[in-house]
């Protein structure tokens, strides 16, 4: 029985997102039951994919990437791998039909960043944003409404736009460690050496207007995902808020968080809207 290798391969996904990130965890945890596991393994799959081509500083990038796109490859064909991560993830492709074109745009983006350091133009940008983001944004769509089509194209421009912004609130967060560490700049027709306040201020409204796009959907989602996904949404508000009140100096030189109880205090006002039905 493949039964506790499944059991075994969703505790590994369930691991790597407490793991790697408290504030997406706590968003998950307010998922209804049903839809929980296969976010974590959404997560599970993207996050190692992610820390390939970003963290793996003394190895062969380009040959570890490689391997984890044939051993996924093989997983979605077999339904089966024996990397707990690719198993998992497998099983809810399959369970909720995730679109293979979603996939491979995710993998083209993490590829480009094997490569890739600087985004001069919008088409580059909104190219690389759409593979690593809103595509994410997508299959956790299609768990959502339950792999219904009506339902997964009528919120599918809102989900791509809360996909954006958090991904682009992260750009922000991370500038430093993305511009120091990894020489890599995301935002186009921005000089990163001289970041003003102008600077700042477009690369926030253009964030804002995603996220007010993608709080419409939020209020369309099916009960079971509508609250943990409000959940998210709330704290990367609260870490743009932050951001935005933060000098453009003092963003290159350090990394911007919300406190942990400060996350605490947003799931607690997120819960009471929620119940109130303020969304």
């Amino acid at each position: 029985m493949k039964t506790l290798f499944d059991q075994v391969s969703y505790e590994c996904s369930k691991l790597v997102t407490t793991s790697y990130s408290t504030s997406f965890s706590l968003a998950v945890k307010m998922l209804a039951p049903a839809i929980r596991k296969d976010i974590y393994n959404i997560y599970g799959f993207v996050r190692f994919a992610d820390e390939i081509v970003d963290s793996f500083h003394d190895y062969d990038k380009k040959t570890l990437f490689e391997r984890f796109e044939n051993d996924l490859e093989n997983a979605l064909s077999d339904k089966i791998s024996m990397n707990p991560i690719l198993n998992s993830f497998q099983d809810t492709v399959h369970k909720y039909q995730i679109d293979r074109e979603l996939i491979d745009a995710f993998m083209k983006s993490m590829r480009m960043d094997l490569t890739k350091k600087v985004y001069t133009t919008e088409e580059e940008y909104k190219e690389y944003i759409y593979g690593s983001a809103d595509v994410v944004g997508l299959m956790c769509l299609q768990v959502f409404v339950n792999a219904d089509k009506e339902k997964y194209n009528d919120l599918k421009d809102a989900a791509m736009a809360l996909g954006s912004a958090f991904q682009k609130v992260n750009f922000l967060r991370d500038l430093k460690a993305d511009y120091d560490d990894l020489e890599r700049t995301y935002f186009p027709n921005t000089n990163f050496d001289h970041l003003d306040e102008e600077s700042k201020r477009r690369i926030v409204e253009e964030i804002e207007a995603d996220f007010q796009k993608g709080y419409e959907g939020i209020t369309k989602l099916p009960m079971e995902a509508r609250f943990g996904v409000y959940t998210a949404y709330r704290y990367y508000h609260k870490l743009l808020h932050k951001l935005k009140k933060t000098p453009p100096l003092e963003i290159k030189n350090r990394r911007i968080r919300v406190p942990n109880y400060q996350k605490f205090g947003l799931l607690a006002r997120s819960y009471v809207n929620y119940r109130l039905n303020l969304l």
